[in-house]
């Protein structure tokens, strides 16, 4: 009986997110307002009160679900007894300080310097990403491997039958044809700011390397799975190595949750805002325990 706590990336944000534990934990709080100095700007206004429209910015987006799970598994106490964890995407920041890898304020602070990195990296190319459903993950590479003249990757491999591509706009378009052409039930661009996950975050990954290479690292308390390589990690100079590489490698979501059930998971436990974690590790193992961790 071994339990997996899992931490959720952008996409997971909605207005109101964090105020139950704002108003209900002094110590939540506290650790709310000393986000607000780190980052110049009252977050928590946009997060409680804010519109969709101010939580859809990247530069928002990725520091509110990184409070918002840091901050629940802070509040856990005693209860936060992770076997191993493992974050989506930005998920693994927010995996990373739960599992003591690295402080609360080191992690707010590169995960504002990724949100403002990868920002950049999206205003300088027109980029996007889209959603392939129904195919093998074979038949995706594949295809995008096929696409010369343009940068389309995989992204996401978030669990068998759904993979998220990202690349050029252009790429894209040309995949999503592809892709319905050898009979995806679905090849839908999502609405998002950019290429995450692929070759042109380059710069946003040149750039969030020196903070990561600056910031002190410990041995976490557990096993990290981490999204580069989906195998358990414990070395902090190999964890910060594969942190580096995230931003351009794909987040293999779905060798992670195989991995976890295989080194004998059976309770599941998304911290941070929504459940799409358990949804997807659901496709990989059904049999499970889920359970949405709140205050």
């Amino acid at each position: 009986m071994k339990k997996a706590y899992v931490f959720p990336g952008q996409g997971a944000q909605f207005v109101g997110m964090g105020k139950d534990l704002y108003d209900n934990s002094a110590s939540a709080k506290e650790m709310f307002e000393k986000a607000n100095e780190i980052l110049g700007f009252r977050i928590t206004d946009l997060m409680f009160s804010g519109t969709v429209e101010d939580l859809k910015q990247t530069k928002v987006t990725q520091p509110a679900i990184f409070l918002h799970s840091v901050i629940l598994a802070h509040t856990l106490g005693e209860d936060f007894k992770p076997d191993m964890v493992a974050g989506h995407s930005l998920g693994e920041f927010s995996a990373l300080v739960a599992a003591k890898a690295m402080t609360f304020e080191d992690g707010l602070r590169l995960v504002a310097a990724r949100a403002n990195a990868m920002q950049k990296a999206c205003e300088a190319v027109p980029s996007t990403m889209a959603a392939v459903l129904g195919l093998e993950d074979k038949v995706v590479e594949d295809i995008c491997a096929s696409i010369k003249d343009e940068v389309v990757v995989p992204a996401n491999y978030n669990c068998p039958g759904q993979l998220v591509i990202s690349g050029s706009v252009a790429g894209i378009e040309k995949a999503c044809v592809l892709m319905k052409e050898a009979g995806a039930k679905r090849a839908l661009p999502l609405t998002v700011g950019g290429a995450f996950h692929s070759p042109l975050m380059l710069p946003a990954q040149e750039e969030l390397a020196k903070a990561i290479e600056n910031t002190n690292f410990s041995t976490p308390i557990c096993p990290v799975y981490q999204n580069v390589n989906a195998k358990p990690m414990t070395q902090a100079k190999e964890i910060k190595e594969n942190l580096i590489k995230q931003l351009t490698a794909p987040v293999r979501w779905t060798q992670i949750s195989l991995a976890m059930v295989e080194d004998g998971a059976t309770t599941f436990i998304e911290v941070g805002p929504g459940t799409v974690l358990q949804g997807l590790i659901k496709k990989v193992k059904a049999d499970g325990e889920f359970i949405s961790a709140s205050i």
